[in-house]
């Protein structure tokens, strides 16, 4: 194990950071600090998120639909509604998973409440 980890988030539009913040922390409490908020380019508009990260002191990564997609095979929790409206089965997930390039394993389920998903991946270094 690397140590590394990577948050992988989506939410409905205009949810608070304040949600996000809750979800992330639940999340990773008792882990490794993560390298950034990792999320598809969709949400560049979103502020909760961009305050989010801002309190958790922690880069925002968008990412393309292609990076996720090519996660498609390795999600546990997957959504009809992610895939129709993005074109792939996770955003949270397979953001976490694209974070490292799919050298990634996603560490327990992903969480979900308040308009809001989280899913936290660990770096494999081989």
């Amino acid at each position: 194990m690397s140590g590394r980890l990577a948050i992988g988030v989506g939410c409905r539009r205009g949810v608070p950071a304040e949600a996000i913040i809750r979800l992330v922390s639940a999340a990773t409490a008792g882990l490794a600090s993560a390298i950034g908020l990792f999320t598809i380019e969709d949400k560049r508009g979103e502020a909760g998120l961009r305050e989010a990260a801002e309190s958790l002191a922690l880069p925002l990564v968008f990412l393309s639909h292609d990076a996720l997609a090519a996660m498609a095979d390795r999600i546990a929790t997957p959504s009809s509604a992610a895939l129709a409206r993005f074109g792939t089965p996770s955003v949270a997930e397979a953001a976490a998973l694209a974070a490292f390039a799919g050298h990634a394993r996603l560490i327990g389920p992903r969480r979900a409440e308040e308009g809001v998903t989280v899913a936290v991946a660990e770096e494999i270094v081989e």
